[in-house]
Formats: C-alpha cells, sequence, structure tokens
C-alpha cells in the first residue's frame, strides 16, 4: 500500500432500513467515492473508502440487500448482529471490526437513511489530512442548516437540548465554546490513539441509545482530540421510520450527566475537593482552638488571627498531603522514595497558597472591616487557596 494511502471506514448501523440502504451504498461507491478518487476539494491522499453495515438482523431484509450490493461492490461489508444491543453498541461492534477485519486509519458514523448528505464527506476527510484527530458535522455552524418544516417542538428540543448538552457536559471549559452540535451523529474519528484505546465492552455506555454520541464525544475530546467542525446541512429522512423516541431528549441529557459526573476529571475535582473540605474543617477548628488558647484582653486580633489562621493551615496543608496522594491522586502517587522532597515542595507551595496569601488577606480585611475571621476565611480559602493549589498539584506537586 502506499505511503501516502488512507483506509476509511463508513459504519452504518441499519434496522428496518431496506428502503434507504441499498440506494446509500449505490449513491456512496458511484457517486461520493469516485469524487474522492479525483482529489476534489484539495484532498491529497490516495483514500481506500470502504463501507460497513452492522445490521441488527432486521426483519425486513435490509441485511440481504447489503449482501448482494456487496457482490457487486468488493469495498462493502456486512456485519450481522446476534443480538439488538442499541444504536451505541452497533457503532462499537462496527469500530471493532474496521479496526482488526478492514485495516481502518479512520472510521466513520454515519446514517443510512440520507439526513447525513454523502457530499459532506470529503470536507471531512479533508480536516483529517490536515492533521485533525475528530471531525463532527454541525448543523449550528455556518453552512450548516436543519431541514426544511421540521416539527416546530422538535426543532426547540433540538435547540434547547444541545445548549444543555453542552453546558454540562463542557462549561466553563473551551469545548462548551468549540462544540456547537454535541448530539449530531455524523463524526470521523482517527484510529491510531484514540479508537483503538478505547473499551469496547458496551456495557460501560450509560445508553445504548442515542446518548451513546455525548458519551463518546466527551471521551475523545477528553484523549487530546484535534477537534473541527464542518457545516453538515441536515436533511430529512426520505424512506423508513425515525429512530427519535419520545424518551431520546431526557436519555441524553442523562448520558451528558453520567459522562461528565463519571469524568475522570471531575471525579479527580471532587476528591480534591473533599479532602479540601476535611482540610478546612481542620483549618477553622484549628485556627478557633489557637485563637482561644492565646487571645488576651491586650491582643493586636489583626496579628492574633494571621498567626492562628497560619498555624492551623499548617495541619491543615500536612492532612491534605497525606490524603491527596492516598487517594486524589492515587494514579499518580509519589514514588517513597521521593516522599521527604514532594511534601516539602508541597508545604513551601501551600504555605505561600495556603498560609502567606490568606493570611494576609485574612488580616486586611479584619484590619478593614473588623473581627469576622469565619467569613474572612471564607473569602480567602475559596477565593485563592483552592483555584491556586489545584493548579500546583496538577501542573507540579502530582504532575505524570
Amino acid at each position: 500500500m502506499k505511503q501516502n494511502t488512507q483506509t476509511a471506514v463508513i459504519v452504518i448501523p441499519t434496522y428496518n432500513e431496506a428502503g434507504n440502504i441499498g440506494k446509500m451504498i449505490d449513491y456512496l461507491n458511484e457517486t461520493t467515492f469516485p469524487y474522492i478518487e479525483k482529489k476534489n476539494e484539495g484532498l491529497t491522499a490516495d483514500w481506500v473508502m470502504k463501507i460497513l453495515v452492522v445490521d441488527a438482523n432486521s426483519p425486513d431484509g435490509t441485511g440481504k440487500i447489503v449482501q448482494e450490493k456487496s457482490k457487486k461492490y468488493s469495498n462493502t461489508y456486512l456485519l450481522t448482529e446476534t443480538t439488538k444491543d442499541g444504536l451505541g453498541a452497533a457503532y462499537f461492534k462496527g469500530f471493532k471490526y474496521a479496526m482488526k477485519e478492514l485495516a481502518a486509519d479512520f472510521v466513520f458514523e454515519f446514517d443510512a437513511d440520507f439526513q447525513h448528505p454523502p457530499e459532506t464527506l470529503p470536507s471531512m476527510l479533508k480536516a483529517m489530512e490536515d492533521g485533525y484527530d475528530y471531525v463532527i458535522g454541525s448543523r449550528k455552524i455556518k453552512g450548516g442548516e436543519e431541514p426544511e418544516g421540521r416539527d416546530f417542538m422538535r426543532m426547540l428540543m433540538t435547540e434547547a437540548g444541545g445548549f444543555v448538552a453542552r453546558f454540562i457536559l463542557f462549561f466553563p471549559f473551551k469545548h462548551f465554546w468549540d462544540v456547537t452540535d454535541p448530539t449530531t451523529g455524523l463524526k470521523v474519528t482517527r484510529v491510531k490513539g484514540f479508537i483503538d484505546q478505547m473499551s469496547f465492552d458496551f456495557d460501560r455506555l450509560y445508553s445504548r441509545k442515542f446518548g451513546y454520541k455525548v458519551q463518546l464525544l466527551l471521551e475523545t475530546l477528553n484523549m487530546g482530540a484535534k477537534f473541527k467542525e464542518v457545516p453538515l446541512k441536515f436533511k430529512n429522512r426520505s424512506a423508513g421510520e425515525s429512530k427519535f423516541e419520545s424518551d431520546t431528549t431526557t436519555e441524553i441529557l442523562l448520558s451528558c450527566f453520567k459522562s461528565r459526573w463519571f469524568d475522570p476529571f471531575i471525579q479527580k475535582f471532587l476528591k480534591f475537593g473533599i479532602v479540601g473540605g476535611f482540610g478546612f474543617v481542620v483549618n477553622t477548628l484549628g485556627a478557633k482552638i489557637f485563637k482561644n488558647i492565646f487571645i488576651t484582653p491586650e491582643s493586636n486580633l489583626s496579628l492574633l488571627n494571621g498567626l492562628c489562621n497560619a498555624a492551623a493551615a499548617e495541619l491543615a496543608i500536612i492532612s491534605n498531603f497525606i490524603w491527596n496522594n492516598l487517594w486524589t491522586f492515587s494514579k499518580e502517587k509519589i514514588d517513597p522514595s521521593k516522599l521527604l522532597p514532594k511534601f516539602l515542595t508541597f508545604n513551601l507551595s501551600s504555605v505561600i497558597t495556603g498560609i502567606i496569601i490568606p493570611s494576609t488577606v485574612i488580616a486586611i480585611l479584619t484590619s478593614l472591616f473588623g473581627d469576622q475571621l469565619f467569613l474572612y476565611q471564607i473569602i480567602a480559602i475559596f477565593g485563592l487557596t483552592i483555584p491556586l493549589n489545584w493548579f500546583v498539584y496538577n501542573k507540579i506537586i502530582w504532575k505524570k
């Protein structure tokens, strides 16, 4: 195979698509693939295009049609599911087959019903040639559009659901702005470093229906995929019945919530928060105890509050280091031989972020507004210490 040859497999899950699948296979092979072969739209690679239909043993004869087409087109394959496990599971089966049996370099997620225009494929391939790892078709960017005459409530649910999905999945991070159409079904993903790193145990999917889309979207982006959207002019279904069900929106949003909740970053941050919360208790109680021990009628409250907080903060620092190393950053647990220098580095950084900065702020606030120690601790710890510590822990102390 030539060095600049790339293999792209278009995975098309089907169930009762006899009215569409034959037309789609013909169109791809007789119109779209020759257009790609001629290297239109700036394409430079020699693309080997293959079609893999993953059929859920459709009773309407979809599989038989694909079998007949595979006799005509050598690049067309049929994978028949023994059990109907849902859309997400069908794609997983297709991805696995495409890698192992068809030598895929890239895999497409595609529909049989012409709602995804085949004309979009060349621009997506061009983006992959340009170095992108993950390209999706978006109805929301310039050049993309919804089909004419679509039901108003369906449009409203799509718009509102898409925004809420983006918010749950990404806010406030950069992909909230990058991803405009999180529920789109038209995607192409690089195999090396991405698809080949995924677990194909579909029992891990939070949804085996439409909700799989948002889970794979978040997972792929979290792998560091270089991402791009291309315009998608979404079409009305030409034949057959829509797969959209009454619970689809709820199911997608639930998948969004689970995907974000169980995201390793969020789980780590939650652990960080729990450890920090325990440290906060140690800090506040310790400061109160120290203050009760050392306060006198002649005490300078500004100085006393600052010193008591500093002493209590050191106890919290020790607690935080122990529990973060054992729990929050257990996967990056510090080697015992490096424990002491790492603790000293941790302590030094915590002295700055957890003692000097907040204690100075507390002392200044006490001087300006009076003795409100607990309130000032909340302002200093949550406004300064927590975000600074999260940055230092990840970038310095427990950096991989």
